[in-house]
């Protein structure tokens, strides 16, 4: 069986670029470009192994959705677009497993999953 993999970002195409890349890593992927899109999936509980969180877009309630993943033991990765004490402070806080700051690369990114899932 595959790895799921949520991503939850609010730019739609940069999400189908993320997805694509991860499906020839062998991950199943689900995209959530909405806090509602987020909710769904999270309350589906599919067998989501990790999800990718892009601050980019989103406002303060982005962490309470952080906390419902903390809470379902989810691990969560934060990407953010800039380096910021708080933001790293805030991802800690709503238990991210990570902070990634942009632009990163696919290989950076596919090489944390990997250490993050165990693979």
């Amino acid at each position: 069986m595959k790895t799921t993999i949520l991503s939850v970002g609010n730019d739609r195409a940069n999400l189908e670029l993320l997805s694509q890349q991860l499906i020839k890593e062998g991950y199943e992927t689900l995209n959530a470009a909405s806090l509602e899109e987020m909710d769904s999936f999270i309350q589906e509980k599919k067998d989501t192994a990790l999800a990718l969180i892009d601050l980019s877009g989103f406002d303060q309630r982005i962490w309470e959705r952080c906390e419902v993943l903390r809470e379902a033991k989810i691990p969560f990765i934060v990407i953010s677009p800039q380096r910021s004490p708080l933001i790293q402070k805030d991802s800690m806080k709503h238990g991210a497993s990570g902070l990634l700051v942009k632009p990163l690369t696919i290989k950076e990114l596919i090489e944390y999953i990997h250490t993050l899932l165990g693979e």
